[in-house]
């Protein structure tokens, strides 16, 4: 296995440790890997999941065999694209096999607690990552705890829940439900798998984009439109795009249009006023739970990534969440709240006649529909 390595501060540490975070500023951790060139030919007849992409990935499935059990798999990723527009086509992640786009981290946190052998994992989420944590540890054997905020969609805990994972519900924020899983991911023979921190998880959310690109014929449209809160999508597509241009799989970088809920922007704020950096942002209800994050701990390398393709940001309101949500399932789309984010800011935004791809990130099933404003 490789390193951690801060990007900050610099400061490594054996992945085996489980050293979750960097002790010394306390930032989340990169991984210290470089992915070998994916063959567009070469995929032809491979395994019809994520796996299919192992020479990008840092735990390969071939090494995980090892003459034995196959890596850690549930059939994730290989979702359907479809178009929405004659420019715009949404990318059905919610037809994952928990429902989210987040199964493609957890399947790589999941293999990598597997192969660690941890006392236990431990995991905190406003419902999707919790979900799919609970799911894939669950069929890798590993016992499991998941932290959500009090207030998570009650559809989503019970989800949790029927995967064997034990519950604890924090009251307050999303913020106060991270502190309480971190005081726990201290302890010894714990894995914290921390859809954050862990630099495993963006490896796996970066299939997001390799598939893209397999389905395209080896290329991408000219925007990628992501929601975010923590950033864990659009900091895999990143990885992915830098990854593609370096091998000289694509010519160009998409721009990356990030989506915020305008109840709570500090990443969006930050990137109109010129900052490197976010002034946190104060909680605030919104239906766009999955990301409202006041302060992401990677709102540096988000911002960065953004501006690396020249992005931009984009804020929706839940009115318009709302009536996107409403207008995909008229599509024949039914999308929880947040998965409608990106959508919505099509509509009030526009992309100027660029070609694009939008993910449909979570479930209609598992919120229902908005409730009006």
């Amino acid at each position: 296995m490789t390193d951690y390595q801060c990007p900050k501060c610099g400061v490594r540490s054996p992945v085996e440790s489980l050293a979750w975070r960097c002790p010394r500023c306390h930032g989340p951790w990169d991984l210290d890997f470089t992915a070998a060139p994916v063959s567009l030919d070469s995929l032809t007849g491979r395994v019809g999941s994520l796996w299919r992409y192992e020479e990008a990935l840092p735990l390969a499935a071939t090494e995980a065999t090892g003459g034995g059990p196959g890596a850690v798999s549930l059939g994730e990723g290989r979702t359907p694209l479809v178009p929405l527009t004659s420019t715009v086509t949404a990318k059905l992640d919610f037809l994952m096999p928990t429902l989210s786009f987040k199964d493609r981290g957890a399947v790589m946190l999941a293999e990598l607690a597997r192969r660690l052998k941890p006392r236990r994992v431990i995991a905190d989420s406003s419902g999707n990552a919790g979900t799919s944590i609970a799911a894939y540890c669950a069929r890798a054997g590993l016992d499991c705890t998941v932290y959500v905020p009090a207030a998570t969609s009650p559809k989503k805990v019970e989800q949790i829940a029927a995967h064997g994972a034990r519950l604890e519900l924090v009251p307050g924020d999303r913020e106060a439900t991270a502190r309480a899983a971190r005081s726990a991911a201290d302890e010894g023979g714990v894995f914290y798998a921390s859809h954050v921190h862990n630099p495993y998880f963006l490896h796996g959310t970066k299939t997001y984009v390799y598939e893209i690109w397999e389905d395209l014929g080896g290329r991408l449209p000219e925007v990628l439109v992501l929601p975010v809160g923590n950033g864990t999508l659009l900091l895999g597509a990143h990885l992915a795009v830098e990854e593609l241009r370096a091998h000289g799989l694509i010519a160009e970088r998409p721009a990356l249009v990030a989506v915020q809920t305008a109840a709570v922007a500090p990443l969006a704020s930050a990137f109109h006023a010129g900052a490197d950096d976010i002034t946190p942002a104060e909680a605030a209800p919104t239906l766009a739970e999955g990301i409202a994050i006041p302060a992401p701990p990677r709102a540096r390398q988000i911002l960065s990534a953004v501006r690396a393709g020249g992005g931009t940001f984009h804020t929706v309101t839940d009115d318009r969440i709302r009536a996107a949500q409403l207008d995909l399932a008229a599509r024949g789309l039914f999308v929880e709240p947040t998965g409608a984010a990106c959508w919505a800011a099509i509509q009030a935004h526009g992309l100027e006649g660029r070609t694009a791809a939008v993910p449909l990130c979570g479930a209609g099933a598992k919120t229902g529909v908005a409730a009006g404003g």
